[in-house]
């Protein structure tokens, strides 16, 4: 596993973390945190949070080898990205490259063998949003992206919230363009870049409604996993009335 982070955030620190969603965030990897979750074995580095241990979250989640969760319910639906190593529930084993979608009231126990790292969203899944998604990104075709040297691979698209991997050669700029709904980046591979700066491997952005720019690589070239349209979209209410628009 890539070790990258530092010391881990209290309680007060996570229960409401860049839960301003009109606010541009960047989050480096080495100068992230690592926080415990309930169970051992199984870590957080938590990169937005509104609400307690139940809550509409983001996060990159590891789980240590032989490390487990108990059964438990997703109220409000759960997307996985697997990162590194091998994530896996009594459905399944998933390997790295593997998206999944478990919509709200969907249960499982998920475990992994030999440890894994995986990018984790809860709590954030629209009115009508109900299907069980399973991709092995590794086996799935790109398509071509609009301009020459870019690569896409949509995940899923619900009510005009929008996720799909983009593949980007070294050197590829990409048009200047504004996102109404907003945008959220995880880049898995590469340096990824724009005006505001770089961002390298396990680097999280999210830019506000209405923000722009005008994104590009250099000699590196980037993965990245992208979320457009759901700043602002209309998401499932957390228990005990808290807030969870995004």
């Amino acid at each position: 596993m890539t070790e990258l982070f530092t010391p881990p955030l209290s309680p007060a620190q996570t229960a409401n973390l860049h839960s301003d969603f009109d606010q541009r965030v960047v989050l480096h990897p080495v100068s992230a945190a690592w926080s415990p979750s309930p169970l051992p074995g199984v870590e957080r580095r938590m990169l937005d949070r509104v609400g307690g241990e139940v809550a509409r979250a983001t996060s990159v989640v590891r789980y240590a080898p032989g490390s487990r969760f108990d059964r438990h319910v997703h109220g409000g639906g759960e997307e996985i990205l697997v990162l590194e190593g091998t994530f896996s529930d009594e459905h399944g084993d998933y390997p790295t490259g593997s998206y999944l979608r478990n919509p709200p009231g969907s249960s499982h126990a998920p475990f992994s063998a030999d440890g894994c790292l995986l990018l984790v969203k809860l709590w954030q899944f629209g009115p009508g949003d109900d299907e069980t998604v399973r991709i092995d990104t590794r086996q799935t075709p790109w398509r071509p992206g609009l301009v020459p040297g870019l690569s896409v691979m949509p995940l899923h698209e619900h009510n005009g919230v929008s996720t799909a991997l983009v593949r980007w050669a070294p050197n590829t700029r990409f048009n200047t363009h504004r996102h109404p709904g907003g945008e959220e980046i995880f880049v898995l591979d590469g340096v990824f870049q724009d005006e505001h700066g770089r961002y390298p491997r396990h680097s999280w952005l999210r830019s506000p409604r209405w923000s722009q720019h005008t994104p590009f690589t250099g000699d590196e070239g980037a993965l990245i996993y992208v979320k457009v349209g759901h700043l602002g979209a209309p998401v499932l209410p957390l228990p005990g009335g808290l807030s969870s628009a995004a």
